[in-house]
């Protein structure tokens, strides 16, 4: 890449990144030829041109973008992800949050600004990841009590660096396992999960197939196997009223409103699009009508 020194030689030294970038397969070549020059600057990307270059720019700058052609992800590269208001610790072991699931915290805080004022609601993510569901509504709902789940340890240990200072709750466990936290049986106002839902055998970008956990990313054959289990652990925890939200694949929407449909605990069962306009999530009120001795 060129030498760096005046404006001009920033601008130039961003595009023979981005060709860089895009030779290697990159889809968002010129973004994050961008970003990585901006987080070599220690500045806001839109701040980038009108930034001073250091010596020792060009050099660092080489490796992040020969590191990025060799599709390591982005976000391992800067240590962080935006995920809605928060910026997130990230790296080797943690699922990357995606921005399909904003449209998924969207919803989720439309809901909690329904509730009144003076309710305290419980609200529980599954599969929490890096923490970035439970810690953005815990953020638009102060006064919330939010336990985030997990089975990953080195996925919680980001979780609990990103939510330090907060209140969120913290907990190592298979949302598979039979009987799971019966303690929150009928008293979970509002159930998010972002499983595993990517079928065995999919083709992935090497960013996803190669960095991220393969725990994290396949849900067996169909996709399905954990969303399965989270839609039984709605229909127990969630509070008659209570709302109930999942993500998915996009190609396992009609699968997903199925399997909460015959649930039976379930009404409103709404299949919901991402800002890409494909169907992404589906969301679900708990019944008010139906027994629960019963329940699994």
């Amino acid at each position: 890449m060129p030498g760096v020194g005046a404006h001009t030689s920033l601008t130039d030294a961003v595009a023979a990144a981005t060709r860089i970038l895009e030779q290697a397969g990159v889809h968002s070549a010129r973004t994050d030829a961008e970003l990585l020059a901006a987080h070599v600057l220690g500045v806001d990307r839109g701040r980038l041109m009108r930034a001073e270059a250091p010596a020792d720019f060009e050099s660092r700058y080489r490796t992040l973008v020969e590191e990025r052609s060799r599709r390591i992800p982005l976000q391992h590269l800067t240590g962080s992800a935006p995920f809605g208001p928060l910026d997130l610790q990230v790296g080797p072991g943690v699922f990357i949050p995606r921005p399909e699931t904003e449209s998924l915290l969207e919803w989720a805080m439309g809901v909690l600004d329904s509730l009144p004022s003076h309710h305290d609601p419980l609200i529980v993510d599954l599969c929490t990841g890096s923490g970035a569901l439970a810690l953005a509504v815990a953020r638009h709902r102060p006064s919330a009590t939010v336990v985030a789940v997990d089975d990953s340890p080195d996925a919680l240990d980001y979780a609990r660096r990103n939510g330090a200072g907060t209140d969120v709750r913290f907990l190592e466990a298979d949302v598979t396992t039979a009987g799971l936290l019966p303690e929150f049986d009928g008293r979970v106002d509002l159930l998010l999960c972002n499983p595993p839902y990517i079928p065995d055998g999919a083709v992935l970008d090497p960013e996803v197939a190669e960095h991220d956990p393969h725990h994290a990313l396949f849900g067996g054959p169909d996709g399905m196997h954990v969303i399965d289990a989270v839609v039984a652990l709605g229909g127990r925890w969630l509070r008659p009223g209570g709302w109930f939200g999942v993500e998915h694949d996009d190609t396992t929407s009609g699968a997903t409103v199925d399997l909460v449909e015959r649930a039976g605990l379930f009404d409103d069962v709404r299949p919901r699009r991402d800002l890409a306009g494909r169907l992404r999530f589906v969301t679900a009120t708990r019944r008010t009508d139906t027994e629960r001795n019963d329940l699994p």
